[in-house]
């Protein structure tokens, strides 16, 4: 490996900062360049800033240069989800078994962790307030402009990595720099908003810590997840325009009225709902696809600039540091951060961004409308109980996606379409109620596998 490389990733946020610990701890010197001011020091988050729920891949990449341990300290697990219905019942459904977990983490908490990693590489330099301007493939240089001190800065890099979001400014100049480049960018028609549950009188959780919220309410949904100081950030995902959407609802009586039929056990909680309403953005939920990844062997996408997606299968951040995994090891498998090595890079994980994707816009149509259905619920519990006995041939799509890092998410997707389609026949069966867990149900199931 040649120690002596030079490379420029562009985008301070959480893949940005994971690659450059990777990268770094390899031997490469490392310049990382944020648009966005220092949040450590602004008190701002960079981007969205919806919880996050880390996963097994998710650890993976942090395991990979030592920091999980670190991360675990602002990490708090979700054991399953807590249903909660519009007549005040709440149920709960486990996420995995043996007590698997995924961690509610903040955004911006782990961001700024991640940063603090980085900068303690001896051969990493982050660079606030710079923004992307122009990226020439001829000569691999990026031009910067400093927002704060207006100064520009041209950087020649061996190597690029632009890991600079969905909105990616290096994605956007090698678009208009690339024949044949394919982009799909596409918005679901729900939108989100931020809102929350405080922490009770003495720091308390007010609700069930290690569980992940849903309201679910058919083409709505409210989701809660906790926080380290007792605090839960909810967030509704709801129509951006119709009937009963973010665009109808504008006043605070009809926000209350509106609250109060849908998610009463939630109102009492919410002191300052009105005021969240009203003063936190609505924001849009968008998917970025995109081919190729890689350019001329030296400029790459890594993260949400090559592959955004919506956050329903909560796994956007773990997709984006798996992305670190799989670079890693082809880092290894070649000796060195080299073309062969990026295409490859490109080759094994355009296929999972794809999948993950579309994994995630279904995930959606499950949380919100499928979660509270007793059809969906007895075929979840059918999956479980055939699983448990037969752990070599059947592993629910959730515990795929979710808890099994060596399966693909293109493995995933392509195992679950098989797994429904059995699913699909034998919840026709005839008194499938009353015998779901019997021999009959299991036989039909193994002769369909």
């Amino acid at each position: 490996m040649s120690s002596q490389k030079n490379i420029t990733v562009v985008g301070a946020g959480l893949v940005g900062s994971l690659v450059s610990i990777y990268l770094a701890k390899r031997g490469y010197k490392v310049d990382v360049y944020e648009r966005r001011p220092d949040m450590r020091k602004a008190n701002v988050y960079a981007g969205r800033s919806i919880n996050l729920a880390l996963s097994d891949r998710g650890w993976r990449g942090l395991e990979g240069v030592g920091i999980a341990d670190e991360i675990k300290k602002i990490a708090i697990p979700m054991y399953g989800r807590a249903i909660h219905m519009k007549d005040g019942s709440s149920t709960y459904q486990a996420y995995g078994k043996d007590n698997q977990a995924i961690y509610s983490v903040s955004r911006g908490g782990i961001n700024m962790r991640l940063m603090d990693l980085a900068e303690q590489q001896p051969n990493v330099t982050l660079h606030f307030e710079e923004r992307c301007d122009k990226l020439d493939r001829k000569s691999n240089e990026l031009s910067f402009f400093n927002t704060s001190t207006n100064k520009a800065t041209d950087v020649k890099s061996d190597i690029v990595l632009g890991s600079d979001g969905a909105f990616s400014a290096v994605r956007t100049q090698l678009q208009f720099q690339s024949d044949r480049f394919d982009y799909q960018q596409f918005y679901i028609d729900a939108g989100y908003k931020e809102l929350v549950i405080p922490a009770g009188p003495n720091g308390e959780f007010l609700i069930e810590k290690n569980c992940l919220h849903i309201w679910p309410r058919g083409s709505f949904m409210m989701i809660a997840l906790p926080n380290m100081d007792g605090s839960f950030t909810c967030t509704l995902f709801f129509q951006m325009e119709g009937k009963v959407s973010f665009d109808a609802i504008k006043t605070k009586d009809e926000v209350m009225a509106f609250f109060k039929e849908e998610f009463p056990d939630a109102v009492p909680l919410m002191p300052t709902l009105l005021e969240d309403w009203m003063n936190n953005p609505t924001s849009s939920l968008v998917t970025v696809k995109c081919k190729p990844w890689v350019w001329d062997e030296k400029i790459a996408l890594i993260g949400d600039a090559a592959h955004a997606i919506v956050p329903f299968y909560g796994q956007g951040m773990n997709c984006g540091f798996e992305d670190c995994v799989v670079l890693n090891e082809l880092m290894d498998k070649h000796g060195d951060l080299n073309g062969t090595c990026l295409k490859e890079y490109e080759f094994l994980r355009k296929p999972d961004g794809d999948a993950i994707a579309d994994l995630a816009i279904a995930n959606f149509i499950e949380m919100r409308d499928k979660t509270a259905d007793k059809t969906f619920l007895l075929q979840k519990k059918i999956e479980a109980h055939f699983s448990a006995k037969h752990p070599e041939k059947w592993i629910p799509l959730y515990s795929m996606v979710t808890y099994s890092p060596h399966i693909r998410y293109s493995e995933a997707l392509v195992n679950g379409n098989k797994q429904q389609a059995i699913m699909d026949k034998i919840m026709a069966m005839p008194d499938i109620e009353a015998k779901w867990d019997s021999a009959e149900v299991e036989n039909a199931i193994l002769k369909a596998l």
